[in-house]
């Protein structure tokens, strides 16, 4: 029961943190957008999640094989994770700078 009403949490608008970097200086800051995309996701409208946050994708992929990781010893796991973090990164870089245009 906690876990859905934690769910319904997650999914309603109205709980969403404000970016405090745009209200204060009227810049968007390179999380922006990621809670939005969260809740896309959700409620399962994934074109909108990566138009709202394209950076969410490579962040599940990286936090999913962080957690498998975890419990399984993966051949290679160091270059993946690398690997994933670069593109990650990238992907929010590229996100924030095509934001200003």
């Amino acid at each position: 029961m906690k876990i859905a009403s934690s769910i319904g949490l997650l999914i309603n608008e109205d709980y969403l943190l404000p970016c405090l970097n745009k209200q204060l200086l009227g810049v968007e800051c390179t999380g922006c957008g990621i809670q939005r995309a969260a809740v896309f996701l959700f409620h399962g409208e994934f074109l909108e999640a990566f138009k709202m946050y394209p950076a969410i994708y490579p962040l599940i992929l990286l936090t999913a094989f962080l957690l498998l990781d975890n419990f399984m010893k993966i051949k290679y796991a160091n270059k993946i994770s690398i690997f994933l973090i670069i593109t990650s990164v990238a992907t929010i870089l590229i996100n924030y700078i095509l934001k200003f245009f």
